[in-house]
């Protein structure tokens, strides 16, 4: 090689230009985003619009696919059965092959707190990580708190109000002697989230009365299992806000739906109001233990994530920066206290 190199000097050069130009190109520092430039305390990500836009395209089209496959089945939502029998006409489906978790996560999308039950998959944790006053309500946990225990773990500043009808504290993981972050939790038991306030025996609370009571305006990220009262609670949660074009006072949204005795035309309009307000669905787990448990019926119990994409909430938008502190390199104090601005 050496003696060719001798005999022709022009490769000399165009070998030393390659060899320099690996050399440098494999020394550089991998290039990383800038966390702190924009806003302290919070991950900025100029990227962040467009990704969202993307995962939106692309809903859009199993909107109509979904549409599509109802006039298959049906053709219209009173002929879809949520779980058809094991017969023609093929191919078989059940209720949640209508309704994906079709909207991509623009961030890491990770699963928190223990495998199994009592897990949850959280889009984009890193993104409250650092975030001062951020709010976490946890309606229905019964014995296991993994996930608040590991948010807790995972964040410097998230606070976690719990609420559980049955129970006197959190799960074993948060409530346990060992466990150093219990000062950011606050519980409060025989509260049952639902679609009313009404002082009897199940002693419900609206969302709204919840958040006024603590002195919330908005909540990053939202955990509801309230055993099959979900359908209720949030139609009457969200309509309102669908209905007036106010923005729903949460960022993520954790829940696990119970589809008990549904029919089908009913858990559709449910689900399109959920849309209309703005939420997007990023993940779904079935319940296999319930599967496993009660194999005589159909597998009800579904885990969802999901992603509320209108207004600035932390998880599709970077926080706004007050241009009269530090030229501008802080947060809007209002986004801090209260989350997305009106």
């Amino acid at each position: 090689m050496l003696y060719s190199l001798q005999r022709h000097p022009k490769y000399v050069v165009l070998f030393l230009v390659l060899a320099v130009g690996s050399f440098l190109y494999l020394s550089a520092p991998y290039p990383t985003h800038d966390y702190t430039a924009n806003v302290i305390g919070f991950p900025g990500d100029p990227s962040l619009p467009a990704r969202v836009e993307r995962a939106e395209k692309s809903y859009k089209k199993v909107v109509v696919q979904r549409q599509d496959m109802i006039k298959k089945h049906g053709p219209s939502p009173s002929q879809v059965m949520m779980f058809p029998p094991d017969q023609n006409p093929w191919p078989a489906y059940t209720v949640w092959d209508f309704f994906p978790p079709a909207f991509n996560c623009p961030h890491e999308l990770e699963r928190i707190g223990s495998l199994g039950d009592g897990g949850k998959w959280t889009c984009g944790i890193s993104r409250v990580a650092q975030k001062p006053d951020c709010v976490i309500y946890s309606f229905g946990m019964d014995w296991d708190s993994a996930w608040e225990a590991a948010v807790l773990d995972n964040t410097e500043g998230c606070t976690i109000w719990g609420y559980d009808h049955s129970r006197k504290d959190f799960g074993r993981q948060v409530s346990h002697a060992s466990f150093t972050k219990k000062h950011r939790t606050h519980f409060q038991t025989q509260v049952q989230l639902g679609p009313e306030d009404r002082s009897d025996e199940n002693n419900l609370h609206t969302l709204e009365t919840v958040m006024k009571q603590n002195g919330h305006t908005f909540i990053d990220i939202l955990k509801i299992d309230i055993e099959g009262y979900e359908f209720d609670t949030l139609r009457a949660m969200v309509q309102p806000y669908v209905d007036s074009g106010k923005l729903l006072p949460f960022g993520q949204l954790h829940i696990e739906l119970h589809v008990w005795g549904k029919r089908f035309p009913d858990f559709l309009s449910w689900w399109e109001l959920l849309e209309a307000a703005g939420l997007r669905p990023v993940m779904m787990e079935p319940n296999l233990v319930y599967v496993n448990y009660n194999r005589a019926s159909g597998a009800e119990l579904a885990e969802y994530t999901f992603l509320n994409i209108k207004g600035d909430n932390i998880f599709v938008a970077d926080p706004p920066a007050s241009a009269s502190v530090n030229g501008g390199t802080e947060p809007d104090p209002k986004f801090i206290r209260h989350g997305p601005r009106d």
